[in-house]
């Protein structure tokens, strides 16, 4: 593959794309770690920095305006019922979805959960909506499941997102990955989303894919990376090379400074 791929999400399209012919596996050096902190350290900064896919497809933009809803809930409940049921497989999506709801209040009410996280908005919300809430992530995880069992069986949920610290440049970095297929050979990551890809999406899974390969602890790149958008039936996928790498470490860089010169302007 060279560039983006996209697909429908017919079983030939994702048999194709699940195939990894040709692409040879690469890792990120210790060198090209330390050429990269440089970079982000060479950016100034007076805040902790965080920087994912999202502010690498809106070039860089921040976004203040966050809060939770049904549909901003439901991946992470929809991710917590699914890991659920591959651990016990004769829970229904639902059943799984209250066991994820249920942790989140327990987080709550332990004291465990930050000030605007999930388990304490759930945690007030009158009945009614905690009924759209479990409709929204039950049909998210049976969107999610469906598709992920036309991947093939080795495909499995992923435990967490990946998280990379810059060292000395007081930046985080977050890869979204869903799930794994994993054999012998490769490694695939699959990331869902809502909606409809826009023109930055490619640009959005060369980050994640970066990040992901950076949280590896021997720099390990992902042959592949692939994004679903169910609701639109479209597929997207980059190869992991070394230049689709670089490219979205790239990327990450811009939106740090774009980020930058934004808090300038605001403090000016």
């Amino acid at each position: 593959m060279i560039g983006v791929t996209q697909r429908d999400l017919t079983n030939t399209s994702l048999d194709e794309l699940r195939t990894i012919e040709g692409v040879a596996p690469v890792a990120i050096t210790s060198d090209q770690r330390d050429a990269l902190a440089a970079r982000f350290r060479s950016i100034p900064t007076n805040h902790h920095r965080r920087l994912d896919a999202w502010m690498v497809e809106k070039a860089g933009a921040q976004s203040n305006d966050f809060a939770w809803s049904p549909i901003t809930a439901r991946r992470v409940l929809g991710n917590a019922a699914l890991r659920y049921v591959e651990h016990s497989p004769h829970l229904s999506y639902s059943d799984a979805v209250y066991e994820a709801l249920a942790d989140q209040l327990d987080r709550a009410a332990r004291g465990h959960a930050r000030t605007g996280s999930l388990g304490q908005w759930i945690a007030n919300l009158d009945n009614p909506i905690v009924g759209i809430v479990v409709a929204e992530a039950t049909t998210w995880a049976t969107q999610m499941h469906q598709i992920m069992g036309r991947l093939g069986p080795e495909i499995a949920m992923a435990s967490v997102d990946a998280y990379y610290d810059v060292a000395g440049a007081r930046t985080t970095l977050r890869g979204r990955r869903d799930a794994l297929i994993t054999t012998e050979a490769s490694r695939i990551v699959v990331r869902f989303r809502s909606g409809l890809p826009g023109r930055t999406a490619g640009s959005g899974l060369r980050a994640d894919l970066a990040v992901d390969a950076l949280a590896d602890p021997l720099g390990r790149v992902a042959q592949r990376i692939i994004g679903i958008w169910p609701e639109a039936g479209v597929a997207l996928a980059l190869d992991g090379t070394m230049e689709t790498l670089r490219s979205g470490a790239r990327d990450l860089v811009r939106s740090a400074i774009v980020e930058h010169r934004q808090y300038v302007r605001i403090a000016a």
